[in-house]
């Protein structure tokens, strides 16, 4: 049995366009976002994005985690400069989340949302349980690149003056 460029390009079409998959994307999307909304805050009430409560909580992880020996060298020259860190680590969370709820730029703000969740996993090795980020790490992937913001998000819109654009 041969296949034929021509119906490879069709299914995969059909495939694309099969609206349970969008919604189902677009679900994963709202909840990761919504996730990143609710630890922004959660981290804001318990102080964490000031320098002494990113400082502590990161040396709490090179303390106590078992992340690779040059990820914890990443990590305490973080700590070390959480003057800086602490804001960007802060608006980080809170931009990747405003972004997926919304449906912004989905593609980049999940793909940056994976290697930052990818960061926080291998930052708490260790010190919680392994699927707790490795979930979400792997979800943002798949929204990235199933291009989830073109279900119930501004990506859309955007969408419809520009088809082809990578950005979602």
């Amino acid at each position: 049995m041969t296949t034929s460029a021509t119906s490879v390009r069709n299914e995969v079409t059909t495939v694309a366009h099969q609206p349970q998959a969008g919604n189902g994307l677009a679900i994963v999307r709202v909840t990761i976002g919504a996730m990143l909304v609710w630890v922004f805050f959660e981290n804001l009430g318990k102080g964490l994005y000031t320098p002494a409560g990113y400082a502590g909580l990161v040396n709490y992880y090179i303390t106590h985690g078992h992340s690779p020996a040059v990820w914890k060298s990443v990590m305490a020259l973080a700590a070390s400069h959480a003057a800086m860190a602490a804001p960007i680590q802060a608006l980080t969370e809170i931009s990747l989340g405003v972004l997926l709820v919304i449906g912004l730029l989905t593609r980049p703000a999940a793909f940056v949302a994976f290697l930052y969740l990818g960061s926080l996993w291998i930052s708490e090795w260790g010190t919680s349980w392994i699927w707790e980020l490795l979930v979400p790490v792997l979800a943002s992937l798949g929204v990235a690149v199933g291009r989830a913001g073109r279900t119930w998000g501004v990506d859309a819109l955007l969408a419809q003056r520009r088809p082809s654009s990578p950005w979602w």
